[in-house]
């Protein structure tokens, strides 16, 4: 995608852990914890929770929308349903409403994070004096601050909590005072902080602002912070972790302390936070990719480099078979493109004069340089381009599953959300200026019954219109802009408009789906795009039979195969839905003297499409413990009389014991519930 001239969006492992995003939910966000979700709704994937998982998991896997599928509207706080600490028999009845706030929602919570990371650098500095501040932002859930420091420990992220709770209780005055710029120069070469020397040279406005807490420590401040420490609840900050940055983000700077805290308004509201992170941190990719197979990252062959298991495999095979179905059914057509290019193609597409820091270096091939692809767009114009094209061939659709390489600093990398080498499904349409709404209306459709299919139903929709600098008159900007807008008000989506958000190339729509956690994953993008077409002159033959310039729309639905899957693992806590899982059924012997009925029986499934396994070597209930582990959906166990009767004991991972079936019976319902995306 040509948007992808920005590196790969992708989350750092401390965003992962939000509970929020700054531009807030789709609609506001209601995570409870009910005994047992007894009956799914029309938008929960479909398939009823064991009591062991429900009071952990609860609507957590869907979203209750009166069975309306439509985009969401934006709100700016969320809401979590937790359980009152009591009795069991209490916890089935009631829940407890924690509403979460956010930086933008309230202006308090921001002041309080923000005097939270000044009062932790006062912190840091009484116990550590040698320690040199550098900067302390508030962040989407708590705070950070940079220090050039001797390497921390969690013992030591103890002591400066301790010290925090300290000047926290002594209820010191914050204190605004505005100084000229020599008079702040002076003030810091008296305590010695070079770092922030470099910040008040980057600060461009005068007088210099200082806050003071107390007369015992100040920093270069713009504010805003709260009256006095005693405005922060002591039992609502906690230190989480401390990392490695470098001083401006710069590998050849020095390496500092950063220490992340988060802090809320009340005991409460952290309670609930920190249930979220828990949760997020079950439900990471990189664990259960790790403990059900499905991929590894091998130092042997690099950092950022995908390996993908057979189970893994197997979901992808799935994911790729149902994009070309659906994209074959609407007009596209598929293509297959190299890996490689000479590098005087990516000139032409401008990519070695902005993108170039992210793309490998080239290889010398007889005399010729080549080039790793770092996105899929220059191959399909020249597929375009193998040919005159009439106004009466549009639209042209054409789609890949294109795998790209863009080169990514080794701190940056982050299991499959941020990669070197990740497939893209990537397609590109050229059509005519009139037709531009119907298409993006057809991308919306398109990328629509797509998502719905992994249970994703909920959207936050941007759409980002012309920067200041753009390529393209002002009438097909104009023109396009509309036409994007227009697709969207016919789906009755909620979008927000990002003024002079857009590309430099034209107008874009930018989706982000929900997980079960209410988190927000950029996946899907449509772009108009001006500039390429340009670049490579191509041109279409109009009515007049004069020679025109086409419409690119650069899109792509899922974003990359790689990162979905991540997305996947996490919304599902790896335990897929039936027909996605790799593994769907698990033949269980209970002693090895029906293996040649096991194996009978996962012969029967695999010839009707059910991905089938047999498992044995252990007594029959650590078989059934080690499927659980695994998150196999169905287990079929035989026993000495299902080998008479040709019959299958059925477990639903699920739903518990179904009873015996006859073994065409269980196959004939097992496939029903496949393609209908049910739970058996």
């Amino acid at each position: 995608m040509e948007d992808s001239l920005k590196p790969h969006a992708l989350q750092s492992p401390q965003a992962i852990m939000l509970v929020l995003r700054g531009v807030a939910s789709a609609t506001t966000l209601c995570y409870s914890f009910p005994p047992l979700l007894s009956k799914p709704t029309s938008l929960l994937p479909q398939r009823p929770l064991p009591k062991s998982q429900a009071r952990t998991l609860g609507s957590l896997y869907g979203w209750r929308r009166n069975g309306v599928r439509i985009s969401t509207a934006v709100s700016t706080q969320s809401e979590i349903l937790v359980q009152n600490e009591s009795t069991e028999e209490t916890q089935k009845e009631e829940t407890k409403r924690v509403v979460l706030p956010t930086n933008d929602s309230s202006e308090n919570l921001l002041r309080i994070r923000h005097t939270c990371a000044h009062v932790m650098a006062m912190a840091v500095q009484k116990l550590y004096p040698d320690a040199k501040v550098t900067i302390g932002p508030w962040i989407e859930n708590g705070f950070y601050y940079d220090f050039d420091m001797e390497p921390l420990t969690d013992k030591d992220l103890k002591r400066i909590k301790k010290e925090m709770d300290r000047i926290i209780g002594r209820n010191l005055p914050l204190i605004r005072e505005e100084v000229s710029r020599d008079e702040a120069q002076r003030r810091i070469m008296a305590v010695n902080e070079p770092y922030k020397i470099e910040i008040l040279d980057s600060i461009k406005e005068d007088p210099i602002t200082i806050y003071h807490i107390g007369d015992e420590w100040w920093d270069l401040c713009a504010g805003p912070h709260v009256e006095s420490t005693g405005n922060i609840s002591r039992k609502a900050v906690e230190l989480e972790s401390v990392a490695g940055a470098y001083w401006r983000g710069d590998e050849n700077n020095q390496m500092l302390q950063r220490i992340y805290g988060t802090a809320w308004e009340n005991e409460e509201e952290l309670k609930a936070y920190l249930h979220f992170k828990e949760e997020a941190k079950r439900r990471d990719h990189r664990r259960l990719g790790q403990d059900l197979d499905l991929f590894s990252i091998q130092d042997e062959a690099g950092g950022g480099l995908v390996f993908w298991h057979p189970k893994g495999a197997i979901v992808r095979h799935v994911i790729e078979d149902l994009w070309k179905k659906i994209h074959i059914e609407r007009g596209y057509d598929l293509l297959y493109t190299p890996h490689v290019a000479r590098a005087d193609l990516w000139k032409i597409s401008g990519h070695l004069d902005f993108y170039r820091e992210n793309m490998y270096d080239q290889m010398e091939i007889e005399d010729d340089l080549y080039q790793l692809r770092p996105m899929n767009c220059p191959y399909h114009i020249l597929v375009y381009k193998r040919k005159l094209n009439s106004y009466r061939d549009f639209p042209i659709r054409v789609a890949e599953l294109g795998t790209v390489y863009r080169y990514e600093l080794s701190g940056s990398l982050h299991g499959l959300f941020r990669v070197r080498g990740f497939t893209q499904d990537d397609a590109h349409i050229f059509c005519l200026e009139d037709q531009i709404k119907d298409e993006i209306r057809g991308v919306l459709d398109l990328t629509e019954e797509i998502l719905l299919q992994f249970g994703f139903s909920k959207y936050e929709v941007n759409l980002s219109t012309r920067p200041e600098k753009a390529v393209g008159g002002d009438d097909i900007w104009e023109k396009a802009t509309l036409a994007l807008k227009d697709a969207l008000d016919d789906k009755r989506w909620i979008y927000q408009i990002d003024e002079g958000g857009g590309a430099f190339y034209g107008p874009k729509i930018d989706l982000k789906i929900e997980d079960a956690l209410g988190r927000k994953w950029q996946c899907s993008t449509i772009q108009v795009d001006f500039n390429l077409p340009q670049r490579f002159d191509i041109t279409y033959i109009d009515s007049n039979s004069e020679k025109k310039r086409p419409i690119m729309i650069h899109r792509a639905v899922l974003g990359s195969l790689e990162r979905f899957f991540g997305v996947l693992i996490e919304h599902y806590a790896g335990d897929f839905p039936l027909w996605l899982s790799p593994i769907q059924v698990r033949v269980l012997p209970v002693t090895d003297t029906q293996l040649e009925y096991c194996n009978e029986v996962s012969i029967k499934l695999k010839a009707f499409g059910i991905r089938a396994e047999i498992c044995h070597g252990e007594r029959l209930p650590k078989l059934i413990r080690n499927a659980e582990k695994q998150k196999i959906p169905l287990m079929a166990v035989v026993g000495p009389k299902e080998v008479e009767t040709q019959t299958v004991t059925v477990r639903s991972r699920f739903s518990g014991e179904l009873g015996t079936m006859k073994l065409d019976e269980f196959i004939t319902k097992t496939k029903h519930t496949i393609e209908n995306r049910a739970s058996l």
